[in-house]
């Protein structure tokens, strides 16, 4: 049972899911202070939360069906070589695509189920909503491929989810729901960015067009990186102007250290790709490495600042609000 329960984590990619949490939470605490109804906001919390999974095993099952139509693909290869983190329980045989695809249909009758009564509860507003995030859910192996794949994460994670959840909780759209999104949306976006830096050859090989392999060398690519970091640290400026929070909002510069560290880490990385960096106090929560080290520190790192973001940013709403 125990192996069960990891190898379904493991497909999942459960670690990635604070990101759609502390995104989630951002936002619900934002629409309980504006006299929203925390059942259906928790109720969406759960639905977004399989559609993510949902959205992980699919990127992984496509990838995984692109290879193998690769006339040079040799199993034994890619193994030794791909990060751990990618489809490798199917290129193994530990999983058989129909294990997966079954997994997902859980998790989208689950998703679905509960857009369905939220839909009767809120209103026709809930399928603009489920309609953008069901796309991405379906199209963002293909979206990866084309350089898409962070404006899919930024769609999915600012307005989409920012959107839906104040939406269904106080049945109203809101500009300033989608302003607010922005700066949670950026760092989200900053550890998809941080993944494709990693993967810079594997994306190559393997025909994903990205950002990142678009310039010469993964150290080149840093650049887009060091802009994003600066871009959501401004972003907060924009709460203000817009008077959507006070000056509260500012504590999220408290990570601006974490921010530095993880970039100067991942300009170890494009120097050398099997360095690791020093366990500090900091950098925790980091669960499984999958024998990855070098790889999932960073992305450990970079999933650990969005939260200590997000978190901060929280407490300045209910500050500033409350």
């Amino acid at each position: 049972m125990l192996n069960l329960i990891s190898t379904i984590l493991e497909c999942s990619r459960v670690f990635s899911l604070p990101m759609t949490i502390m995104s989630w939470l951002v936002v619900f605490t934002y629409s309980v202070l504006s006299s929203g109804n925390i059942k259906y906001g928790l109720i969406a919390f759960v639905g977004i939360c399989f559609a993510h999974l949902a959205a992980n095993i699919l990127d992984d099952y496509f990838d995984y069906k692109f290879l193998i139509k690769q006339v040079n693909f040799d199993k034994k290869e890619y193994l030794r070589n791909s990060q751990k983190t990618k489809c490798r329980y199917l290129i193994s045989g530990r999983v058989k695509p129909t294990e997966i695809l079954g997994l997902t249909g859980i998790y989208l009758l689950i998703a679905i189920s509960l857009g369905i009564f939220l839909y009767i509860k809120c209103g026709t507003g809930v399928l603009y909503f489920a309609l953008a995030g069901g796309l991405i859910t379906l199209f963002y192996s293909f979206l990866s491929r084309i350089k898409l794949s962070e404006a899919a994460v930024a769609l999915a994670y600012g307005p989409a989810l920012f959107g839906g959840i104040y939406f269904v909780m106080t049945k109203t759209y809101s500009w300033d729901v989608i302003i607010l999104s922005v700066p949670t949306m950026i760092m989200t976006v900053i550890l998809l960015y941080i993944h494709t830096v990693m993967d810079f050859r594997f994306d190559i090989n393997e025909g994903h067009r990205t950002i990142a392999n678009s310039f010469k060398t993964p150290k080149a690519a840093l650049v887009v990186l060091k802009r994003l970091m600066i871009l959501a640290y401004v972003s907060p400026v924009f709460l203000c102007v817009f008077d959507i929070l006070d000056w509260q909002v500012f504590l999220v510069c408290l990570t601006i250290p974490l921010a530095v560290d993880l970039y100067k880490s991942m300009k170890d990385f494009t120097e050398n790709p099997e360095s690791i960096p020093p366990h500090k106090w900091y950098h925790f929560p980091m669960e499984n490495m999958m024998n990855a080290p070098a790889f999932m520190i960073r992305i450990y790192q970079a999933r650990n600042l969005m939260i200590y973001f997000a978190l901060l940013l929280c407490i300045a709403i209910v500050t500033g609000l409350g």
